[in-house]
């Protein structure tokens, strides 16, 4: 029972429900659409294969958001230290490296530095005029076609959308993708752009956003207080801040999510090598091990299997390392996430405790909008959480909350045929038997409240018919 979630991103060309299954059986419960890559048709291809496969895997379309990157190269260039290259955001320009950006020769200064695809090629910025950059190349390698372009501690003005960003989200709403991530975002005002076109629509579509420079570092605050969600895309992230500063920042950002209860995800190389080789490296296992240890609520694999030649290993590895993880953290690590007057995370956290102390089996809750399950995920507690979920689309956004495994229900009259329905269906599906103990989390106002009540409830006796008692029978006549 993996809690931690695994985003896979899938490409156009690799898509095949046949892999998509494979995938999913392995432990995948997100898939991830690059649209930096692919157009909507090949969106759709992939879409339309992952439903085929199961109605329980979350759809995320990753935005390109305010990023410079390649342009305009119909083939590699390959480059060795100290070649010089004109770079500029000119795409009528010729014998030069093109950018996607028009204003990017204004925006950097000279002396800086141009790390392009996470870092591989670096360019030092020697002079400049109104139209060129004017570079020299500091160490051998291949520059490719849209590959990411970073100036680290160079503020680019970018605006927030591009056309394309803002065409993909409409492909979202149009067609019911759970998640947007959005690259790149800076402060609150890049969510809220966004945010914007999803309310004009009346749109459900949750936002997670990227953190890859360090303005969204030093905004996270205001960040959290509009996103769903955050991803921390450690590829751009590494390179706009120094590596030695990525691993206290990425703990930082975890704690922030987990006090917001804000799910997080972990991006980026996680098991890299898998790409070309069947095994991992010592450093990739001990990379995923941390991102449990930290308690993200999910990991995500990127090349590894949109284009990677072993997909599946990756994923089944991936599943492996974090069960062996969750077997064996320590509580007195976790992160608290506070109270703040809420009857939600209180029960939340009454629910765990009560379920360590009494041998409960799982916690079990009724949800409409998903937040009582994400209260309870925020605890990343070791017990499963089953959530039952009265609409498709909560389930699938709980795909990606740590240690909530979500199903459907249907919505009953009263509280106590809810909770019989709910044990009986899970005990049908062998995730409970009749002699466990469950902890069950609810509402006595109908499936629109918040939570207000917790129950320890024996299975067996959970399912037994519930008789209204005679209270005056009960008591004698003294009493009366």
């Amino acid at each position: 029972m993996k809690h931690t979630k695994i985003v896979a991103t899938i490409s156009d060309w690799k898509s095949d429900p046949e892999y998509i299954k494979a995938l999913y059986q392995n432990g995948v419960n997100v898939v991830r659409m690059n649209s930096a890559h692919i157009d909507r048709a090949g969106a759709s291809k992939i879409m339309n294969n992952v439903r085929s496969v199961s109605d329980k895997i979350a759809l995320l379309i990753d935005t390109k958001g305010p990023e410079v990157r390649t342009a305009n190269m119909e083939q590699n260039l390959e480059v060795t230290f100290g070649d010089k290259i004109k770079v500029t955001g000119d795409l009528s320009q010729t014998d030069c490296l093109h950018v996607n950006y028009s204003g990017f020769v204004n925006n950097v200064p000279v002396g800086s530095k141009l790390l392009i695809d996470d870092g591989e090629i670096e360019l030092e910025v020697k002079k400049k005029d109104d139209i060129f950059l004017y570079t020299e190349v500091t160490n051998n390698g291949i520059i490719k076609n849209k590959k990411s372009v970073n100036t680290p501690g160079v503020k680019i003005k970018l605006p927030s959308l591009t056309d394309k960003d803002i065409d993909f989200i409409h492909f979202a709403i149009e067609n019911h993708i759970e998640f947007i991530a959005h690259s790149f975002v800076r402060n609150k005002q890049d969510i809220i752009d966004i945010q914007k076109i999803l309310d004009e629509h009346e749109s459900p579509v949750k936002i997670i956003a990227k953190i890859e420079n360090q303005q969204g570092v030093d905004n996270i605050d205001e960040i959290l207080d509009h996103a769903y969600g955050v991803m921390i895309a450690r590829g751009d992230l590494g390179i706009e801040i120094p590596s030695e500063k990525i691993p206290s920042v990425a703990r930082m950002l975890i704690r922030k999510c987990i006090e917001r209860k804000r799910p997080v995800i972990m991006a980026t190389q996680m098991l890299h090598t898998m790409i070309e080789h069947p095994r991992p490296t010592r450093a990739e296992v001990s990379d995923i091990a941390n991102a449990v240890y930290n308690r993200c609520d999910a990991m995500m694999l990127s090349g590894e299997t949109a284009s990677g030649k072993y997909g599946i290993e990756a994923v089944k590895l991936m599943r492996m390392v974090a069960e062996e993880v969750e077997r064996n953290k320590d509580r007195r690590n976790d992160i608290v996430p506070p109270i703040n007057s809420q009857t939600s995370p209180l029960l939340a956290s009454m629910a765990f405790q009560a379920a360590y102390e009494m041998g409960a089996r799982a916690i079990v809750t009724d949800t409409l909008s998903g937040n009582n399950a994400r209260h309870l995920a925020a605890f990343k507690g070791e017990i499963p959480v089953y959530a039952k979920c009265y609409r498709p689309r909560v389930m699938r956004e709980l795909a990606l909350s740590y240690g909530v495994f979500p199903s459907l229900i249907k919505p009953r009259k009263n509280r106590d045929k809810t909770i019989k329905e709910a044990l009986k269906s899970l005990v049908n599906e062998k995730c409970l038997a009749d002699n466990d103990k469950i902890v069950y989390v609810g509402s006595s106002y109908g499936i629109r409240g918040m939570a207000s009540f917790l129950e320890i409830i024996d299975v067996k006796t959970g399912l037994l018919p519930r008789k209204e008692d005679d209270l005056f029978g009960l008591i004698g006549p003294m009493d009366k």
